[in-house]
């Protein structure tokens, strides 16, 4: 058969209707960039206190909670907090739970992308597992989004908002205390050199540094 430009369009229709409506399917990650604002425990929105960075399965959120770094994050593979400072990286683990929450997520299945970033950092307590049931939707600021409670492996329950064209998490709200919101949200492609730890830089290993420091003169084993 052959190709003219109503062919083409067809198929891209088709593509279109393949990656929203069949089931199973899930929303490709967009790049984007956002304000990252604070809410207090009645969900009013404070001041910014950091911003995300993304670009497929890539994550850069530079947060005041952590200051003197930002966090990297690349997809279910790794999770680093870098200090440019003192020109070193170390596996982020349980340092800040935005590491573990601000990443790319299945829409339909938030709760996947969480715990396998749980695992990453140590935080599935004796194999918990997170739990999300979906209430439906509920935009946010103009934005369609999908409303969750859910349940970390902590057993802390919060409500989240999923925005499905971003495939990522624009708001979160705790039970009992305070939240955050994505803001002034900016779709565009992001510069590579973000999402980049550069080759000088070494990696840190607080463990490595104790056993170090146990086989040193200034060890004093502590009293039992």
């Amino acid at each position: 058969m052959p190709w003219n430009s109503r062919s083409v369009r067809s198929l891209y229709l088709l593509g279109l209707l393949a990656g929203t409506v069949l089931p199973g399917a899930t929303a490709e990650a967009r790049d984007f960039s956002a304000d990252l604002l604070k809410l207090d425990a009645a969900g009013g929105a404070g001041a910014i206190v950091g911003k995300v960075f993304v670009a497929g399965d890539k994550v850069r959120i530079e947060t005041a909670d952590v200051p003197g770094g930002f966090f990297l994050l690349d997809g279910e593979r790794a999770a680093y907090f870098v200090r440019p400072s003192q020109h070193i990286y170390m596996d982020a683990k349980q340092s800040s739970w935005l590491s573990q929450l601000l990443v790319p997520v299945d829409p339909a299945d938030p709760c996947r992308k969480w715990q396998a970033m749980a695992v990453l950092a140590g935080a599935a307590d004796q194999g918990s597992a997170w739990r999300c049931e979906k209430l439906g939707a509920d935009p946010i600021d103009g934005r369609p989004a999908v409303k969750y409670a859910t349940t970390s492996p902590k057993g802390q329950h919060s409500d989240g908002w999923i925005d499905p064209s971003l495939g990522f998490l624009v708001r979160i709200q705790a039970a009992d205390d305070a939240g955050f919101e994505l803001d002034n949200i900016r779709e565009d492609a992001q510069p590579e050199s973000l999402f980049e730890i550069p080759a000088s830089y070494l990696k840190f290993d607080p463990q490595r540094l104790i056993e170090q420091i146990k086989q040193s003169d200034v060890w004093v084993e502590p009293p039992k």
